[in-house]
């Protein structure tokens, strides 16, 4: 009998977000990670180059594994699904600033559009058929901002606002966002 292969990125991310629950992003070594996977420190290296590597990568196991959306279609579906992870970000604080932390930083890699970025422009796509693709994604960037781990962690620390205090913005945020685009019913002809 063979032991399955170990997946050695995703292991060190696991040790890293384990490893936020006891210190600081920053006070994690590449050397400790390694030693908690059983690599050496250079192949943790290997797999993330930088810090901001290492950064990146963990924002995004973190935002699959500990804040993922459920699915959604309509504008209050994602309002009610953003307000869940503003409620779990306060409740996981450590992650949620390594999210924002992440968020801030220029990417380290080609990435395409993400899955709720996806998500956000299709919902908008069916809600408002008839806005250009120009403006559509204009909306959903806003969107997506005021949905993020960066949003809450601002308002978090600068305004000492709580998950439900945060969630009120973003509703009225998207409701000015969304409040000059065409419906259907009200199409330019």
């Amino acid at each position: 009998m063979t032991a399955e292969p170990v997946d050695t990125p995703t292991a060190i991310l696991q040790s890293a977000a384990a490893a936020l629950r006891e210190t600081t992003f920053d006070d994690i070594s590449y050397r400790s990670l390694g030693d908690a996977v059983g690599v050496s420190e250079r192949t943790v290296y290997r797999q993330f180059p930088t810090r901001s590597h290492l950064l990146e990568g963990l924002a995004q196991w973190i935002e699959q594994a500990e804040f993922p959306l459920p699915a959604f279609v309509t504008i209050p579906e994602f309002r009610a699904a953003a307000r869940d992870r503003f409620g779990a970000f306060d409740a996981s604080p450590a992650f949620a600033f390594v999210c924002a932390r992440a968020a801030s930083i220029s990417p380290t890699v080609e990435s395409e559009s993400t899955f709720l970025t996806r998500a956000i422009d299709g919902m908008l796509e069916t809600e408002y058929p008839t806005v250009n693709a120009r403006d559509r994604r204009r909306v959903a960037a806003t969107i997506r901002y005021f949905a993020s781990a960066q949003f809450w962690a601002r308002m978090r620390t600068g305004f000492e606002m709580s998950a439900p205090e945060i969630s009120d913005v973003f509703d009225r945020t998207v409701g000015l966002a969304v409040s000059g685009l065409p419906t259907p019913s009200r199409a330019p002809r």
